[in-house]
């Protein structure tokens, strides 16, 4: 992603399982016992290919260069009835909010939604059983085994959406990335122009009594996003997965309610869905205004959503946007 070294939201990987390995067509030869039965024993599976969820992860940066993953060929069958190892699994660890696709169809396969959830992308192939197997009264010495399954070859996509209770929606500049930084432990970029944020920044956001919820500030949106303006639809989908999303609009806007419907409109254009989640109205930089300004702008806020007037750089109603959010959480 231009100008975010540092957080990779989507890969393409080639996956690949292990073959089986082939059952053994062994025949028991010892000094006492020239002519013994069969006792070839079975190939090893071959190693699964494993997707993992790590809440220790936030992007998929640690896979950036990893293009090929492929798991261990399960080992031939030997005599005595020894069956071949069983081929090693290998691991990709992914942050919760992933995504996998066929890279082929764009079909989505599967989530990652908590930390040690596991999914097999691809199996490895079943190993193939030794002669032992096909011995019979009839049929005493079976000098054939069955060959072991192939390994599966596909490409995938990993997108990753990011998992959080808040999303903060507003235009470039609308005071995020300065509320995620007053509420929450987070150190995004911060800076008087648009689009300063570049990646979705996340924030575990204290609460009262030990509670916490997960904030994070998605890149502004600007009109048009939807159809790719901007950042566009990279960002618009890690807005999928929040619970609440707070939409927040600068006191300085030549026009509030008209800010907060383009977004809105994006949101719609974009998912329809979006639009049934629990929203709330942030009012920001009201430090500016004095009590006279506040109460015209009290007066022409939209009806149609909950708002609380803010200003994080003076620490004004933070406390109450915290109640406001929290309540919607766990209503």
């Amino acid at each position: 992603m231009s100008g975010s070294p540092n957080f990779i939201d989507h890969i393409r990987i080639e996956a690949r399982s292990g073959k089986g390995g082939a059952g053994s067509r062994h025949l028991r030869r010892e000094k006492y016992m020239p002519h013994g039965g069969p006792d070839g024993g079975d190939g090893g599976k071959g190693g699964n290919v494993i997707v993992r969820g790590n809440n220790q992860l936030w992007t998929l940066l640690h896979l950036r260069y990893t293009k090929h993953v492929i798991a261990s060929d399960g080992e031939v069958g030997s005599g005595n009835q020894c069956s071949g190892r069983i081929g090693k699994d290998v691991v990709i660890e992914v942050p919760l909010g992933t995504v996998a696709k066929d890279d082929d169809t764009g079909d989505i396969l599967f989530d990652i939604t908590e930390h040690d959830q596991e999914v097999v992308l691809l199996p490895g192939g079943r190993g193939g059983l030794g002669n032992q197997h096909f011995h019979s009264s009839t049929f005493q010495t079976p000098r054939f085994a069955q060959p072991g399954e192939p390994g599966q070859q596909k490409w995938f996509k990993l997108e990753l959406k990011v998992l959080a209770d808040v999303g903060l929606v507003g235009l470039p500049n609308a005071g995020k990335s300065t509320l995620l930084a007053s509420i929450s432990a987070a150190k995004p970029k911060i800076a008087d122009y648009p689009f300063t944020t570049l990646v979705p920044n996340i924030g575990i956001v204290p609460y009262r009594d030990d509670k916490s919820f997960v904030m994070a500030d998605i890149p502004g949106i600007i009109e048009g996003a939807s159809e790719g303006k901007g950042l566009g639809l990279r960002f618009l989908r890690h807005i999928e997965r929040n619970s609440v999303l707070l939409f927040m609009v600068p006191a300085d806007s030549p026009d509030i309610k008209k800010e907060y419907k383009v977004l809105l409109n994006e949101l719609k254009q974009y998912s329809p869905e979006l639009l049934h989640k629990d929203r709330l109205l942030a009012i920001t930089k009201c430090d500016m205004l004095d009590a006279e300004l506040t109460k015209a702008i009290k007066k022409d806020l939209p009806k149609t959503v909950d708002c609380v007037m803010i200003s994080s750089v003076a620490n004004q109603g933070l406390d109450k946007l915290k109640d406001a959010l929290w309540k919607k959480l766990h209503s």
